[in-house]
């Protein structure tokens, strides 16, 4: 029984029921967990008891229904886990991944509610039931089976072990990262080491430093992927090695935050468990249920794409390197070295130094000006600031967003600060999901780790900064717009192949000229991005390509090669194992290293990308044919919006995600757009 004293105890009166963190302490968490658990057994054990015979409404409905407390609990925690972790948060974190992974478990293998789906399902043209609950009763039956409530017990009890295994060691591998992280920031006494970076850099710098107790000294933090943006700026080569090897350090140490075994355990154990299920690695379980439906799909479009990318790569290479012998005769290029000279090769070429952006990329006028215009341009959006409501964190802003007929569609938060308690990378999660039935409207953060700058100043975003900015909040308005009857559908819940696409035509509105001329003003001046310097932005959107893709395609390559793995392999050695399925793979460049390596691959080892990293190029080839069309047909106008979102965007996972690209589009997809916006029109 949970004191209604808990914050967690009774849905939240707040608007659109934001969780009450204001109310929220660390304490809270662990009895609303324990509440929440057995509330969703009982729940469970009701519907698979129901003496009646089995309806859509008895089973299917009321499982939607059902654990309504543990959702609540867990949809707060599982964000601060990973936005605002305490020590305790951890402790929580470490004590309820095998309890979590055992509760799934028992709802997943109970083999009296599966009968129920089953005898359901069996039946299921006979129910009259309409087009979105009888998608939900095909997925519910598809995710009992997949989990493996058709197997005899000895089975099931062996997938109960594994996943209980997993869950401990995906947690793992996330606080050893997070703290690997932290503790290789890299720390300089000179402030001529950093010369190249602007003068609010180095003030950052000197702040997160003094943070740490090292008054009077500098330190540079390390983001999520490989590589670091500073190396773009940095003059001094040895700086720019020492900030390299701490980027790919992590995890790699033989410290007590080393993730090698827990990597190998990790692809051992899901090797195993595919096997249990019928699968002949991990790589063919998690892929039969997205739009790609095979391993070998996936990996096709990435080995098409391989040769000409590396091609690229390597002119590129040839290039950069005599940049370098013209500053250090006898250098040869390094990791490190790539991103400085590929920033003078940009500006020669095409008279663009992205450093010089920056001025014109003020956080808030990005944000009003910039990401919420074009939603406001396309979908009618308005969106209010919240200064009233409570946070989780002071920085984190939140807004109310209201539907062109003046409706409240829900409310966004931005969190978009780096700080120790925050894991690296960019993500979008809900704290609240749109819901018909439960009568839910969409409560969505948008997560970023930008450089705070000293008291003050403003915040200028770095160019790359800018395109994740609309990138996320085209994952937070997929949830924003969301408008289907059952929680299972809502928003971002679709095939995990499937859903960067709408965030990444999100992307497009960044340069488009109406856009672009709104919010890209100098933040003293307020004078606009010069024309002149968009056109040049413009003309050198494809330099680089081979480097950006190849890095991408060796991450991606590598996240199969582990989870193509079967459940007699043996890994003993994990960078030995890297190294050759990179090299296996035609991607093992020493100048142009994966966008993320094994021990510090977050996405696939503790997020939901496990043999699906793949995705991202998967769903450009989407998202470069939806550009096309809205280019085609007047770009950022109402009409063009209010089809997308009426077709795509609104529908969430309650129809086939091909068949609302088809819906959209008219026809599927066509693979040539995104070649021609790579330049690898020879694949």
């Amino acid at each position: 029984m949970i004191s209604q004293d808990n914050p967690f105890a009774s849905p939240s009166e707040l608007p659109y029921a934001l969780p009450p963190f204001d109310r929220i302490t660390d304490e809270h968490f662990l009895p609303a967990f324990e509440a929440g658990l057995e509330g969703h057994v009982a729940d469970i054990a009701a519907i698979a008891a129901d003496p009646e015979q089995p309806t859509f409404e008895n089973t299917i409905v009321a499982l939607e229904r059902s654990g309504r407390l543990l959702n609540r609990v867990g949809s707060v925690f599982f964000n601060l886990a990973g936005s605002n972790a305490t020590d305790r948060i951890q402790e929580i974190q470490a004590e309820l991944a095998p309890k979590l992974a055992a509760h799934d478990d028992a709802l997943y293998l109970n083999a009296e509610l599966f009968a129920r789906i089953d005898a359901l399902y069996s039946r299921r043209d006979e129910l009259g039931l309409d087009g979105e609950s009888a998608r939900l009763l095909e997925r519910h039956h598809t995710d009992f089976r997949r989990a493996g409530a058709g197997l005899p017990e000895t089975d099931k009890q062996r997938l109960r072990e594994l996943n209980e295994k997993l869950s401990t060691l995906r947690t793992q591998f996330q606080q050893n990262l997070l703290k690997d992280t932290n503790e290789l920031a890299v720390v300089v006494d000179d402030v001529a080491d950093l010369a190249g970076l602007t003068a609010d850099e180095i003030a950052t710098a000197a702040e997160a430093a003094s943070a740490k107790g090292q008054e009077g000294r500098y330190a540079l933090k390390l983001t999520l992927p490989t590589a670091q943006a500073s190396l773009a700026s940095l003059e001094k080569r040895a700086v720019r090695e020492r900030i390299f090897t701490a980027s790919i350090s992590r995890g790699n140490r033989g410290n007590e935050s080393d993730n090698n075994r827990i990597i190998a355990d990790i692809a051992r154990l899901r090797a195993e468990r595919a096997a249990v299920l019928g699968y002949p690695h991990h790589a063919a379980y998690v892929i039969a249920d997205e739009t790609a439906k095979t391993a070998e799909a996936a990996v096709g479009l990435l080995e098409r794409l391989a040769p000409v990318a590396v091609a690229n790569a390597n002119a590129d290479a040839e290039e950069l390197q005599r940049y370098l012998v013209a500053d250090e005769p006898g250098a040869v290029l390094k990791p490190w070295d790539w991103a400085f000279y590929a920033a003078k090769v940009r500006k020669d070429r095409f008279d663009v130094d992205t450093a010089e952006l920056r001025p014109y990329f003020e956080l808030n006028r990005v944000l009003i000006d910039g990401v919420f215009h074009a939603a406001g341009a396309l979908y009618g959006l308005t969106f209010t600031e919240r200064e009233d409501l409570p946070k989780y964190h002071p920085e984190v802003r939140i807004f109310e967003v209201f539907d062109a007929d003046g409706s409240g569609l829900g409310l966004f938060l931005m969190d978009y600060y780096t700080r120790d308690s925050k894991r690296g990378g960019a993500w979008m999660n809900n704290f609240v999901d749109q819901s018909g039935l439960l009568g839910g409207k969409t409560v969505v953060v948008n997560v970023l780790n930008v450089a705070k700058p000293p008291a003050g100043e403003p915040t200028l975003l770095t160019f790359d900064e800018v395109v994740t900015a609309f990138h996320e909040f085209g994952h937070a308005l997929h949830s924003l717009v969301s408008s289907v009857r059952y929680p299972t559908f809502t928003g971002t819940n679709v095939p995990s192949d499937f859903v960067e696409y709408p965030s990444q035509v999100n992307e497009m509105w960044m340069l488009w000229p109406e856009v672009l001329a709104n919010y890209a003003k100098h933040h003293k001046t307020g004078e606009p991005l010069p024309a002149e310097t968009v056109g040049k932005l413009m003309a050198s959107q494809q330099y680089g390509e081979g480097f950006s893709t190849t890095e991408y395609l060796a991450a991606s390559l590598l996240d199969q090669a582990w989870h193509g793995l079967g459940a007699d392999d043996q890994v003993d050695d994990v960078q030995a194992f890297e190294a050759e399925a990179l090299a296996k793979a035609g991607v093992a460049l020493e100048s142009v290293p994966p966008r993320y390596r094994t021990t510090y691959f977050a996405h696939i080892f503790s997020g939901g990308y496990s043999a699906g990293y793949y995705s991202y190029i998967w769903s450009e080839v989407l998202d470069a044919d939806t550009v096309e069309w809205f280019t085609e047909n007047g770009g950022l106008k109402r009409e063009n919006g209010d089809h997308f979102r009426r077709e795509l965007l609104g529908r969430g996972g309650s129809i086939d995600p091909m068949e609302a690209f088809r819906a959209f589009r008219g026809r599927d997809p066509e693979i040539e757009p995104l070649l021609k916006r790579r330049g690898l029109a020879g694949a």
